[in-house]
């Protein structure tokens, strides 16, 4: 992070020995602070303002500084202030940030698990404090967790293999999973073989890999293309790519062989990079989970916590191996260059002359 905005209370970010910088930017007035070691922690504003303590995995992502900057948004316009904790994929920094905050006397924990299991730990210490704790759209297992607020993300799965197999119902896929360790990644892998395990059974399709990519990092998911083409002679039709990062990676691999494009490539999170691949058809999908609502529901419940009022929401059981979690899940939208316009650029998510920039003007599609 090149440099930290004041606005309403000032904090001092600490990066942690031996971890790089984020080289991401807080929003204006957001008095957040993107990482930091829990050894000099910022200290909350005085009086009776709601403070929200939001403990996250990353910001390398694109994805994960829209995150930060709602929930830090919403949070001002609600009256609260957000310290926002970035771990930088580092369980052990992650616990550490995470009960410092509550140290500093947050009233409520938002976090966003690097591992769902070990993030169990964060919500033991918060709950002998007497702070309540909401697994925010990453599940955190093993846990008396108090809310879980996400997508349906069996339903993401089920969308990527649904496109997929509409489109070639035969013939050789490669599936990259997520990290091993995000319950989400697991939650998609699930939806996914919902679709195409019933048509491996039938033999239409085979599964030439079966891989998962480590800290979801696109180098891995770029191996494993590479692997896969090599063994099976450049013989793939499908590539159910997890997320976003991963579908460029598989596509530069394919790209490498004068492939992309005409194999199929899964994806999710609505990227820039990937609606530009889209427009440019060389990625086949991606599944927009409106963010937006995603952190300001967040947002809004994690005040309603820690005010202790009802959070008014309908809920639905998702077990996390101990409890059944009171979870709000929200409907992720399936995108192709059909409906992009409708979806992520008519939401303001992503800009139409930045989506189509590679595109000629006079194939631009118009806004409606």
């Amino acid at each position: 992070m090149r440099k930290t905005v004041f606005a309403a209370f000032a904090l001092l970010v600490v990066f942690a020995a031996g971890c790089k910088k984020s080289e991401e930017k807080a929003p204006e007035g957001t008095g957040a602070a993107a990482t930091g070691t829990a050894a000099q922690p910022a200290k909350p504003p005085a009086g009776d303002k709601i403070v929200i303590g939001f403990s996250m995995d990353t910001l390398k992502e694109e994805r994960w500084q829209r995150d930060r900057d709602l929930v830090v948004a919403k949070g001002k316009e609600l009256g609260a202030d957000v310290i926002v904790q970035a771990a930088n994929g580092n369980d052990e920094l992650q616990i550490s940030q995470a009960e410092n905050m509550l140290t500093q006397g947050v009233n409520v924990l938002l976090v966003a698990p690097h591992n769902g299991k070990t993030a169990a730990t964060i919500v033991e210490a918060a709950h002998k404090a007497g702070v309540p704790v909401i697994s925010y759209d990453r599940l955190i297992r093993d846990s008396d967790v108090d809310l879980y607020v996400s997508f349906d993300n069996v339903r993401v799965g089920e969308m990527q293999a649904s496109y997929l197999t509409q489109r070639k119902p035969k013939g050789n896929y490669l599936l990259i999973g997520g990290a091993p360790t995000d319950n989400n990644a697991r939650l998609f892998r699930d939806g996914q073989m919902n679709v195409i395990k019933p048509l491996v059974d039938k033999g239409d399709i085979k599964i030439i890999s079966d891989q998962w990519a480590k800290e979801w990092q696109p180098v891995e998911a770029l191996k494993i293309t590479e692997n896969a083409l090599t063994q099976n002679n450049n013989a793939v039709d499908a590539v159910v790519a997890s997320n976003d990062g991963l579908a460029g990676a598989a596509i530069q691999a394919l790209g490498e062989q004068k492939l992309a494009g005409k194999v199929l490539v899964s994806g999710q999170d609505a990227e820039l990079a990937a609606c530009q691949r889209i427009a440019n058809g060389t990625q086949a999908m991606t599944v927009y989970k409106p963010i937006k609502r995603l952190a300001e529901k967040a947002t809004e419940l994690a005040v309603k916590l820690a005010k202790k009022q009802p959070h008014g929401e309908t809920t639905k059981p998702v077990n996390n191996g101990k409890i059944d979690v009171p979870s709000v899940l929200l409907d992720p939208v399936q995108v192709d260059k059909d409906n992009l316009v409708t979806t992520v650029i008519a939401d303001g998510y992503q800009k139409l002359d930045q989506v189509y920039k590679d595109v000629p003007k006079d194939q631009w599609p118009k806004q409606p």
